[in-house]
């Protein structure tokens, strides 16, 4: 089997790569340029991705890189992951998370109708596309009401809404995944967990607070190797024109996983909310039911909340 990841080069698309060289797949991956940042992908696996070096918002990229690698399943990984900064820039947002998809679909799509390629397309969405719900409705399954807050979200709905439309009008064999919250070696500090855990060490010998922005928003934390297993899973046995969840369905209030890092970082300090950090319109909580995943894939996490954090701080620490 040969698979085509966008974005491959990403935090969640090396470590999507590494598993499925893992689990016996040909891998093609895109990336800007020949520089691979460090993350799950060391020299030998990086050297065992084919690679396609270019920008995929130029018009020609989505046929170039699917004409090059034929895949029979292609995971779109792609796009602007950073809700900050996706917020902070709308057009840019939209023109990679959205028209880079719409480029994909479509050549995808023409393929398929010409009888040359039919290959499953596995669209990356986020949990955030839920917005805000009650906490007494939590865990949310796919059923529930999408109501997007923010750039970033509404992105990632409309290129699930192209994704499902490819499917239902083209039968495009759309897979449209929305994952929770995921973390893991490699993630960029700008993302919470992996800031909280750099500040707690840093604050070892010190007597200084452990400084965050909202401190009662509830979220729902996975590994990102058990997030790829599910897209992997998916790819493998999920059903066509289906959206599926990807969660732990544990909420954790960030206060308390401040405290839990702290504690198992081995250092006694207080909280400090920095207003600077705050987002004034975040969902107080988002947390996913992932039983329709388990139930098509046989899917279960394998990383507790714990781990997930005693794993980030021994790499923060050397």
């Amino acid at each position: 089997m040969r698979a085509l990841v966008t974005g491959a080069a990403g935090f969640a698309g090396q470590w999507l790569c590494r598993e499925l060289l893992h689990s016996g797949w040909e891998v093609w991956g895109t990336r800007l340029d020949d520089a691979l940042p460090p993350g799950a992908l060391d020299s030998g696996t990086g050297d065992a991705v084919r690679w396609w070096e270019g920008d995929l918002r130029a018009p020609t990229a989505a046929h170039d890189a699917i004409e090059l690698a034929a895949p029979d399943a292609l995971f779109h990984l792609a796009g602007i992951a950073h809700v900050p900064s996706s917020n902070a820039d709308p057009a840019g947002t939209i023109e990679v998370n959205v028209i880079v998809a719409a480029r994909l679909l479509a050549h995808v799509r023409a393929r398929r109708a010409a009888g040359t390629l039919d290959p499953v397309v596995v669209m990356i969405g986020s949990g955030e596309q839920y917005g805000r719900h009650e906490l007494a409705d939590m865990p949310l399954g796919e059923r529930a009401t999408q109501l997007p807050m923010g750039v970033y979200a509404a992105s990632k709905a409309a290129q699930e809404v192209l994704a499902l439309e490819a499917h239902r009008t083209g039968g495009v064999r759309v897979i449209a995944v929305r994952p929770f919250n995921h973390t893991g070696p490699g993630q960029s500090p700008n993302f919470v967990i992996p800031a909280l855990v750099r500040r707690a060490v840093a604050l070892r010998g010190t007597s200084r607070s452990l400084v965050m922005g909202n401190t009662d928003t509830i979220r729902d934390f996975s590994h990102v190797e058990d997030v790829v297993r599910g897209y992997v899973a998916l790819a493998e046995r999920g059903t066509a024109g289906e959206a599926y969840n990807i969660a732990s369905g544990v909420g954790t209030e960030m206060a308390a996983l401040a405290r839990r890092i702290l504690a198992l970082a081995g250092v006694d300090a207080k909280l400090q909310t920095d207003p600077a950090l705050v987002r004034p319109a975040d969902v107080p909580a988002l947390v996913g039911s992932a039983a329709k995943l388990r139930a098509a894939t046989g899917w279960a996490p394998r990383h507790s909340l714990d781990s997930i954090l005693e794993e980030l701080i021994r790499a923060a620490s050397h």
